[in-house]
């Protein structure tokens, strides 16, 4: 069983704690500035209600040991970063990569109508890998998806979302980015973000 989640949103079309990411979701889509976060305790969601979203934007919000904390270690300094965002299921998709470290950003695209979060979450991570092939950087790569990870694992984009007028530039996308994958070899280490000991990766877009 899933773990009880409450989300809390600042700015939408109705604030408060919410019980479930579809509650919390028809709150924020299409809203625009919308300000949100989940957080695995009640009593943590309503404190941070009461605060300020800059306040909690970017952190964890679970709380680990320093035992375990000490385990997990820091994320790799030089390294880089990506993620994706996405106003709905389907919706507008941006996807962008930045410098862990110094949050630089590297590239940014979109958004693109009628897209997803998994989809923008892939091509981020092959746009990323094409990128450094040609620029010869032999850093790391975080994502915090294991969808998107398996996905490239696999050299291919496993999506449902239907193709349509609106979105075939992304499906474009999608094509291309799959025949990089099969085409070349991956260089760059692909390592999982560990947002419960990290807070948000530095390439979140901070809608969540």
């Amino acid at each position: 069983m899933a773990k009880q989640k409450y989300y809390v949103v600042w700015k939408g079309k109705k604030t408060g704690i919410f019980t479930s990411w579809e509650e919390c979701s028809a709150q924020v889509s299409g809203f625009n500035g919308a300000e949100y976060k989940s957080f695995e305790d009640r009593r943590q969601a309503e404190e941070a209600f009461r605060g300020a979203f800059e306040d909690y934007k970017g952190k964890r919000t679970t709380t680990l040991s320093p035992e375990a904390l000490a385990i997990i270690g820091d994320p790799i300094a030089d390294s880089y970063c990506v993620d994706a965002a996405c106003t709905g299921n389907p919706g507008p998709m941006e996807y962008r990569c930045v410098h862990t470290t110094t949050r630089k950003q590297l590239f940014h695209q979109g958004p693109f109508e009628n897209g997803s979060n998994n989809i923008g979450e892939f091509l981020a991570i092959v746009h990323a890998l094409a990128l450094f092939q040609q620029r010869a950087i032999q850093v790391p790569i975080y994502s915090d998806s294991d969808t998107a990870l398996g996905w490239v694992k696999k050299k291919r984009c496993k999506t449902k979302l239907p193709k349509g007028t609106e979105n075939t530039p992304i499906f474009d996308l999608i094509a291309r980015a799959e025949k990089w994958l099969a085409e070349n070899e991956i260089n760059n280490k692909l390592l999982k973000w560990d947002t419960n000991a990290w807070g948000e990766i530095p390439a979140d877009f901070g809608r969540k």
